[in-house]
């Protein structure tokens, strides 16, 4: 049975890894996935978002051409590639991405009579998660070996729930998989907690599914819900996390909130304001340069490259 608080994991070494799981589609997995990657990331954590649907929504939603990619998380669940090569920067600071591809989708099938099927994806993020604070993985809408996978290689799960009718249909089946992969392959796995999503204030329902959410986790549940919104529906055309899209927007706040609220939940410092993270880079910067006087400028263009 599930416990009723997840307990924080801080001063573990290595990233923090959440998976962002529900087997019904479009309950704002992709959305809640990209959009705390990226607040976090400019909170000052550094973050891998690892997309593990074959749909690649996550990659599309941070403005990559899956066409263009030569490695995806593909090649490191059915082939030998490893995580640090196919990691691809972003455009943004301190957020990289473990791309997918639409190849993704016959994975299922491959996976099936390689050995350590379950726990494939985790061997590979053991190498890198010394290089990140938090990794979020982006699940597809089904319960399959990709998403176990997802679930044997995570410390914890965060659960995006619709705000409408039948919310909580299928829920159910994912705290049962939960416990069976806590049982067999991953005996530290949690859920760190329940996101309320598309929630509309004008009406009834959206607040009677919250209430009744609330009552089935009752200490999970995140404070903060994430309005529905045109503009955090946009967002995704332009490459963009509401964050980036429309900061000021009832979303982009709800989202800060929730990120803010995890970190509390996992024992974290909160972020750091965005202007001070810049602040931060530029002095770094200040002084490689100014290391750099005495040595020909070979130490600035170094640590500039990092």
């Amino acid at each position: 049975m599930i416990r009723e608080r997840a307990r924080p994991v801080a001063g573990r070494r290595g990233a923090i890894t959440i998976a962002l799981a529900n087997q019904k589609g479009g309950v704002g997995k992709t959305t809640s996935a990209v959009s705390l990657s990226v607040a976090l990331a400019a909170g000052g954590y550094r973050v891998l978002l690892v997309d593990i649907d074959p749909q690649g929504n996550a990659t599309s939603s941070l403005g990559i051409e899956k066409t263009d990619l030569e490695r995806t998380i593909y090649d490191l669940l059915v082939g030998d590639a490893a995580a640090d090569l196919i990691a691809i920067p972003t455009g943004r600071e301190r957020l990289k991405l473990l791309p997918s591809a639409p190849e993704l989708a016959g994975a299922e099938v491959e996976l099936v009579s390689m050995s350590a099927r379950e726990s494939r994806l985790k061997s590979g993020l053991d190498a890198i998660r010394n290089d990140f604070d938090l990794i979020f993985i982006d699940c597809p809408p089904s319960l399959g070996l990709i998403t176990v996978n997802a679930l044997t290689a995570s410390d914890l799960v965060l659960v995006p729930i619709q705000c409408e009718f039948l919310a909580l249909e299928g829920v159910g089946q994912l705290i049962t998989t939960i416990d069976l992969v806590r049982r067999q392959l991953n005996p530290s796995l949690d859920i760190i907690g329940v996101l309320m999503t598309m929630y509309d204030g004008r009406t009834r329902l959206s607040q009677h599914v919250v209430n009744e959410v609330r009552n089935y986790f009752p200490e999970r549940i995140f404070r903060e819900v994430i309005p529905r919104s045109v503009r955090l529906a946009e967002a995704p055309s332009y490459g963009q996390a509401i964050i980036e899209y429309d900061g000021p927007s009832r979303g982009a706040v709800a989202y800060r909130a929730v990120a803010a609220e995890l970190l509390e939940r996992l024992g974290l410092p909160p972020m750091i304001p965005v202007q001070a993270a810049n602040e931060d880079r530029n002095q770094n910067i200040a002084g490689l340069a100014a290391a750099a006087a005495g040595t020909g400028g070979d130490a600035f263009q170094e640590g500039a490259a990092q």
